[in-house]
């Protein structure tokens, strides 16, 4: 640890991002770590839009998970993606995802002017760091829909995210890596990875902090 992290260390003391006790270190401290509602590392991957994505997660949307993402996405917690991203990117290097890039699903500008960030991006960036990388914009949100969350349905939700999308980078030929914070039908991620296969990526493996059921759907 540098000088620099040391200072901010001391100035903004690292929380877990579950429980949010302070600790000595970043990352999920070690009763959270041992409660936590983990995806079993042997469960494969989650199969989205017809079983051409596959998405892995190292967490369940529940409980103090679905707590950290809530602070994290609507009530300003943004240290939470640094060891929320961290934990997706052990997960990725355990399932033996091979990519070329890594992306994340953006936002819209208005949500991103109230936010303040982009909570997927900030996520991405945090995997990143363990492969000494940087994550690539190549999507763009054209226009502002209803939050998913605010959803009751499957159907509603992929017509929610329909044309939402568009390419904003040069994935041609390449493996992407798409990442997001919660993947509950997978509309979003379907959204996003059927773009950049037409925008001519070669294959989309996604990835996200915490899996949901919801409604039985998968896709």
């Amino acid at each position: 640890m540098n000088l620099l992290e040391n200072l901010i260390n001391l100035i903004f003391p690292p929380k877990c991002p579950l429980c949010q006790k302070i600790q000595d270190a970043p990352g999920i401290c070690a009763p959270c770590r041992a409660s936590a509602p983990w995806v079993d590392p042997d469960t494969p991957p989650r199969l989205l839009s017809q079983n051409r994505f596959p998405c892995t997660a190292p967490l369940y949307y529940r409980g103090p998970v679905r707590d950290s993402l809530l602070r994290l996405k609507f009530h300003g917690c943004a240290s939470a993606a640094g060891p929320l991203g961290d934990e997706l990117g052990r997960c990725v290097e355990e399932a033996g995802y091979s990519f070329d890039l890594v992306t994340w699903t953006p936002v819209s500008r208005r949500r991103l002017r109230r936010r303040g960030y982009d909570q997927a991006r900030l996520i991405a960036e945090s995997a990143c760091r363990r492969w000494n990388a940087k994550p690539v914009r190549l999507l763009q949100k054209v226009r502002h829909n209803a939050a998913q969350s605010g959803l009751d349905s499957a159907a509603r939700r992929a017509e929610n995210v329909k044309d939402v999308y568009r390419p904003a980078g040069d994935c041609a030929g390449k493996r992407i890596l798409l990442i997001d914070d919660i993947c509950t039908t997978g509309s979003t991620l379907s959204a996003c990875a059927g773009t950049l296969l037409e925008a001519g990526a070669a294959e989309i493996l996604c990835a996200v902090v915490a899996l949901t059921d919801f409604g039985g759907e998968n896709g």
